[in-house]
């Protein structure tokens, strides 16, 4: 018998020695060595691939998503044989740590750390240097695999990826040119960067509006790691960054995630410093706002970590920094290798200890708010419940009772009768102090210096009162079964309410079948039935729609698909107010979209106007590239967006004559943010910035020199939350109350139209209700314009200062842009 295992031992080391000996190095594999080409996304996947098929015991390969532009979205996890064999069972005993599925974990269970490569594509070195920790660890490093499981996620924006490697490919000389200047180093726009939509994924963890997104949500939920890293590029002349991470941290971090996020710093710094190789840490990027690629993972118990090398999208596979370094591709990949490969090996030092406060950090005993209830329109409830659900997060109903705790509208604490529609998220849950952070009222902030926004509670960005109670609300069994509309065939024509989104979503849908709708601008109620229907209610006559032969089966189909409740109207005289053929009921237009695009434009701002209007809506826009406007024939549009950006060489004096004719005759302008720095104090707009004088120039001259950026926070506005009252009587405010809670991203402040409609604005000396504003930005802010609408001659211009669509979370502000769209001065043909 011992015989017999001493041959099998001999025949399984020969097979894994042969598997060994087949295994290429990226390199080999690549047929170039790494770090003198950008590898193509489908090259890195290939070896990816070499390296499972090679190596089937001891990594796996899995597709867990695929891009808006189709290519896969794969992750791969390493270990040794043993850990591998039992990998189904490893996973599960970390969930049963976290307390996510029932039973009791066994002991001694791996430590699981999860990398993450390349969210930003021009980042690009990451994603070679993963295909180097996969060889290395599998070559030189297999002591570590022992009590550690390692998820490589490659490349988790792959379509930005390809975009700045195919243009680098064929832009940069032979061999690459080191200056600054050489074309090589400037990406025309957007960058590759963003993903397909044009959005940041490490500002979209949260929130998962992306597909790549909420793809990678799945499977981490099914994993939770121990640790996780984010890997990154900065600017060329700062060297390398890892944690410890900045201030502010969160208040829920644990003292041991920050303990051991600078035992990992200091070996990451063993290694810098035996290569000579300089480093930073505690800067910049801090641990708060909670859509990071560090920060979610850390609400979820993990050590989440950000590193950035040198390099970004300007370094090339060379470039001469300011201090007359080169820095190569070579380089920035041996620098991501190096920091990964020693965060692995702490990790295999301490996975008892991981896996030990990992448990305690799903201890919620002592959360001070243990449920939050919500209630307000129930189309919002369920986009609150579609968003919980990409988190695993758990919600219920209430029970009809009385609940006390701090309510959000007021900030004080206040009592409310509850009902079976009110939706309840517990705190007394698994992810428990991810509620906390996605659900508290008002982020407790220990430094202003931040590096994002300050303020994004679920309750105020999706439009619902909310009340915090320390006490664990009851709850109910609520089974909604839906209701479907039935045609009626004898009615008129059918209402349908103007509240959400999704109302939104139905009337696109209608227009795109060619039906024709009108809405209406004063409140009446219905004679048979007797209803009564607000401002922006659609009303669907059969009369409009004579040449629609199937017009009944087209609105109910409709309706259903769109969970839509239609009412089937006896006749069109109304009790009261209106009736249908009122000059107050008009005719929604089959809008005409452009938006502006290219060089000046951000990026991210038509990015999620594009993905709004495409993937929400699902209504057609054409894109304009800004250097085709001045020969652009606007007649052919009924509505021209600008994004936010700086057009200062764009919009130039011929180009706003140009506007403005055209608006003249009819058409829709809307601008957003900081375009409207370029219509603002020019001749033909009633649009001025608000001057306040400023009394601290001289005094601010005084602030000694290492001190000057804290003393600048007195003038930033970090993303913080304002109530501002709302004229709900203006098309573009049908279906909101007469206060709206404005997500504000910087200090521009616009006086108050004095020709024209202040649909949105700030009263005298605002207040922030969540997230930090400095003392002399809220000082320009008062009596400020958040949305407005100046007639010019048949035409409109929509301002709107502060972005509605803001990383397409603020779930609130998106009608504000339909009715803009297809509601405000509706009283003209088409153009």
């Amino acid at each position: 018998m011992h015989k017999f295992l001493l041959v099998l031992s001999f025949i399984l080391i020969a097979i894994t020695n042969s598997f060994s000996q087949d295994l290429k190095s990226p390199s080999d594999f690549l047929g170039y060595d790494l770090g003198t080409q950008f590898s193509r996304h489908h090259q890195v996947i290939d070896y990816f691939k070499h390296v499972s098929e090679t190596l089937p015991n001891q990594v796996l390969l899995e597709q867990y998503g695929q891009t808006y532009e189709r290519r896969p979205l794969y992750m791969t996890i390493i270990s040794s044989e043993e850990n591998i064999k039992n990998i189904d069972q490893i996973r599960e005993n970390n969930l049963k740590n976290a307390g996510v599925i029932e039973g009791n974990s066994t002991s001694n269970n791996p430590a699981i750390i999860w990398l993450s490569y390349n969210v930003h594509g021009n980042e690009a070195s990451s994603t070679e240097a993963a295909m180097k920790t996969l060889y290395t660890l599998i070559t030189e490093k297999q002591d570590l695999l022992k009590n550690t499981v390692v998820i490589i996620d490659p490349c988790v924006n792959p379509d930005g990826r390809d975009r700045y490697v195919n243009w680098y490919n064929e832009t940069s000389s032979m061999p690459y040119n080191t200056d600054q200047q050489a074309s090589e180093h400037h990406e025309p726009w957007p960058g590759g960067r963003p993903n397909h939509y044009l959005f940041d994924l490490n500002r979209d963890w949260a929130w998962a509006t992306q597909i790549e997104s909420s793809s990678r949500l799945k499977v981490y939920n099914t994993w939770l790691p121990q640790i996780h890293v984010d890997f990154h590029e900065q600017g060329i002349n700062n060297p390398y960054y890892f944690a410890p991470a900045a201030e502010p941290f969160h208040e829920i971090i644990s003292e041991w995630q920050r303990h051991f996020q600078t035992e990992i710093g200091q070996n990451n710094a063993k290694y810098f410093d035996n290569n000579g190789w300089l480093y930073f840490t505690r800067e910049r990027f801090d641990l708060l706002y909670p859509s990071y690629g560090d920060t979610y993972p850390t609400y979820m118990g993990a050590i989440g970590m950000t590193y950035e090398q040198a390099g970004h999208g300007r370094a090339g596979l060379g470039i001469m920094n300011d201090e007359a370094t080169e820095l190569t591709l070579k380089d920035r990949i041996a620098h991501h290798t190096t920091t990964g490969l020693s965060t692995i090996e702490m990790t295999s030092q301490n996975a008892e200890k991981l896996n030990s406060e990992f448990k305690k950090f799903f201890d919620n005993t002592g959360l001070k708010y243990k449920s939050y209830v919500m209630h307000g329109n129930s189309d919002k409830i369920e986009a609150v419940k579609h968003l919980l659900d990409k988190h695993d997060i758990t919600y219920k109903y209430a029970a009809k009772g009385k609940v006390s705790g701090m309510m959000y509208g007021t900030g004080k604490e206040g009592k409310y009768e509850a009902t079976e529609k009110d939706l309840i998220v517990s705190t007394n849950q698994p992810k428990g102090k991810m509620v906390t952070v996605l659900f508290e009222p008002d982020t407790k902030l220990n430094d202003s210096i931040t590096y994002d926004i300050t303020a994004w509670s679920i309750p105020y960005a999706y439009g619902l009162d909310a009340i915090a109670s320390k006490q664990e609300v009851k709850t109910s069994i609520t089974t909604k079964t839906p209701t479907l509309n039935t045609k009626d065939t004898l009615g008129v024509g059918y209402i349908s309410a103007w509240n959400s989104l999704k109302d939104a979503e139905f009337l696109t849908a209608l227009l795109q079948k060619n039906i024709k709708i009108r809405f209406n601008e004063k409140p009446f109620t219905t004679l048979k039935p007797e209803l009564k229907y607000d401002r922006g209610s659609l009303i669907i006559t059969r009369g409009d729609n004579k040449s629609s032969s199937d017009f009944d089966d087209i609105i109910i189909e409709t309706a259903n698909l769109h969970k839509r409740k239609i009412q089937s109207i006896a006749t069109g005289y109304s009790k009261s107010g209106t009736d249908l053929g009122s000059p107050d009921v008009k005719l929604i237009h089959k809008q005409k979209i452009a938006i502006l695009s290219g060089k000046s434009t951000s990026s991210l701002s038509y990015g999620e106007l594009w993905h709004f209007f495409e993937q929400q809506l699902h209504y057609p826009i054409s894109s304009i590239n800004t250097e085709h406007l001045h020969k652009t024939e606007l007649d052919k549009y009924n509505v021209l967006i600008i994004p936010d950006g700086y057009y200062g060489d764009v919009l130039n004096e011929n180009a706003l004559k140009k506007l403005q004719t055209w608006i003249k005759k009819g058409g829709k302008l809307v601008a957003i943010d900081g375009s409207l720095k370029s219509l603002a104090n020019k001749k033909g707009f009633a649009l001025k910035t608000n001057k306040v004088k400023d009394t601290t120039k001289t005094k601010s001259n005084l602030v000694p020199y290492a001190e000057r950026e804290r003393e600048a926070t007195n003038k930033l506005i970090t993303g913080a939350i304002f109530k501002s009252k709302v004229d709900n009587t203006h098309p573009m405010a049908f279906g909101y109350d007469k206060s709206y809670l404005t997500l504000k991203l910087g200090n521009d402040s616009y006086s108050l139209l004095e020709n024209g409609y202040n649909v949105a604005y700030l009263e005298e000396a605002p207040k922030p209700i969540s997230g930090f504003a400095g003392k002399d930005a809220l000082k320009e802010l008062g009596n400020s314009l958040v949305f407005g609408e100046e007639r010019i001659g048949k035409g409109s211009v929509i301002y709107m200062v502060d972005n509605p669509l803001f990383r397409s979370f603020w779930e609130n502000g998106k009608l504000f842009m339909v009715n803009s769209v297809f509601f405000v001065n509706n009283n003209r043909f088409e153009l």
